[in-house]
């Protein structure tokens, strides 16, 4: 299967996944709107998944890939499955005992988590109980991640694209009693959501047990040692978990600066979901199949194949999320007032996050090419020059959301987070190039500007166009009209966008169907 067909197959399954999410996120602020309750929920919905990040993300889809891809190109089979059963072992140590901690010493930890709530010790005490019934949820998503990378790396991706869709089914099932007939106050809704996502996340574990047990690449649990092999994964995952760390120091202190204004930390939260259907879509599309694919080639001495897989990843990345990103930004109000504007999420809940929505988007293209570059490192086991990029781009998040926030509140943080991700895109691709590991033709660099420029004239389309309709999209218009015309201006956008990038020549739809169709 060829490179392009793994990303859309993949992307395939994301789109699935969001598409339940959308529904979910839908219902659930129908339920909890943008109140105290929805702020509990989201702080402690988001305090297990900056250590999910950290320890499946940060150490497995970095330190581990590479490791195992090489295993199965110079071991095989039997080498790469005892060395995922060491470092397994590791993983699961280090949960239980991450876990322990943390459910002990909940209310201490969540002092430094969300200050802001502080004061308001219902809200505070609300978030505690939360976070208790879902931090295992942490467990689950650290073990169905390592289980995907094993999976991966077996160019098996259906599973792990697969199971975040369980866990919006199991969502969906506990949100539509609570916003149609088994009416709560958000405060009580948020106890079975919280107990939804927990068993959600179990359903989730379970699908991605039962593909790697019909591989028979399931890693067997030992006590964990130290050898060789080990030692090697820890000198690459310490500075790979130090980088999802550093980039998790962006989300904490996010959350920590937005938990001192009212409602912010929903706003946020839900103009973060909208974003992350694209950077989804594309950016885990594009990170899960890269990682592997490259480690694969450059284990085997194929460098000409390495490059030309980034650049690949690159042309990808661009053609899909520069239009993805100028839509979202001139369609920001009708998209949020259409999945989200009912039962208690009111009109200024809809500017609101409207308005984040559009200052996130800005840096969507960023988010999506850290992706494509990042691999770049990891497949050369350089895992610590990411992590002083990291580290550089989290300092400038952290200074400017501050200069910000008194102003601007939660548009100031969602412009600091586009902003130092922008700086950290140039780190890598200057180093990367300075290294002689990425490099454009002349005719990519023309093709890449043709892409930022039919886009741009997209996004200003449709936002004239939004506009001249606006009557049709406005508060208390019918649901099935706002879908209508929402629907039409992004079937307009899709039709205008793709019309341009044919006929200009940057992208023929001929061609792009044909590298779909390609075997490797």
């Amino acid at each position: 299967m060829s490179l392009f067909r793994n990303f859309f197959s993949v992307g395939a399954w994301t789109l699935v996944s969001r598409v339940f999410g959308l529904v979910r996120d839908a219902l659930m602020a129908a339920v909890l709107g943008v109140g105290p309750a929805a702020d509990a929920f989201n702080a402690a919905f988001r305090f297990p998944n900056l250590f999910r990040r950290l320890f499946a993300e940060g150490a497995f889809n970095t330190a581990f890939v590479p490791m195992f891809s090489g295993a199965l190109e110079q071991q095989g089979d039997d080498g790469a499955k005892l060395l995922a059963s060491k470092i397994m072992s590791w993983l699961v140590a280090m949960l239980v005992v991450v876990t322990i901690v943390v459910e002990i010493f909940m209310p201490q930890i969540m002092i430094a988590f969300v200050p802001g709530f502080v004061d308001d010790s219902q809200k505070f005490d609300l978030t505690v109980m939360l976070t208790r019934i879902m931090f295992p949820y942490l467990a689950c998503m650290s073990l169905m991640a390592a289980y995907g990378a094993i999976l991966n790396s077996l160019g098996r991706f259906f599973a792990a694209a697969f199971a975040p869709v369980l866990l919006n089914i199991v969502n969906i099932a506990a949100l539509v009693p609570l916003a149609t007939f088994w009416l709560q106050e958000p405060e009580s809704a948020t106890f079975w959501v919280a107990i939804a996502t927990m068993l959600g996340g179990i359903a989730q574990l379970w699908l991605v047990w039962v593909a790697i047990e019909r591989t028979g690449f399931r890693p067997d649990f030992r006590l964990p040692r130290f050898d060789p092999e080990v030692r090697r994964f820890w000198v690459l995952a310490i500075p790979a978990i130090l980088t999802g760390g550093i980039t998790q120091i962006n989300i904490f202190v996010g959350t920590i600066i937005a938990s001192g204004a009212d409602s912010a930390i929903s706003i946020l939260s839900y103009a973060d979901r909208l974003y992350q259907l694209p950077l989804g879509i594309i950016g885990i599309a594009i990170g899960t199949v890269l990682l592997p694919e490259l480690s694969r080639h450059l284990k085997g001495g194929r460098k000409a194949d390495a490059l030309a897989s980034q650049e690949q990843s690159l042309f990808i990345a661009m053609l899909l999320t520069m239009p993805a990103a100028a839509a979202l930004i001139g369609m920001a109000e009708p998209i949020v007032r259409l999945l989200f504007e009912r039962g208690a999420f009111d009109a200024l809940a809809t500017k609101q996050t409207a308005e984040a929505l559009v200052a996130f988007s800005t840096g969507l293209p960023a988010y999506v090419l850290i992706r494509v570059l990042q691999p770049g490192f990891f497949a050369r086991e350089d895992t610590v020059t990411p992590t002083i990029f990291a580290g550089i781009s989290v300092a400038a998040n952290i200074g400017i959301s501050l200069w910000l926030f008194p102003s601007m509140l939660h548009v100031g943080i969602a412009i600091a987070t586009a902003v130092s991700s922008w700086i950290n895109v140039v780190l890598l691709a200057a180093t990367l190039a300075l290294r002689g590991h990425f490099s454009l033709p002349r005719s990519q660099w023309w093709g890449h500007i043709m892409i930022v420029l039919i886009s741009a004239a997209m996004g200003l389309s449709l936002m004239l166009l939004a506009d001249h309709g606006a009557h049709h999209i406005a508060a208390g218009a019918p649901l099935w009209r706002q879908a209508l015309v929402v629907g039409a201006l992004i079937a307009y956008g899709v039709i205008f966008y793709f019309t341009l990038i044919h006929v200009s020549g940057t992208q023929r739809l001929g061609t792009l169907l044909r590298r779909l169709r390609r075997s490797r």
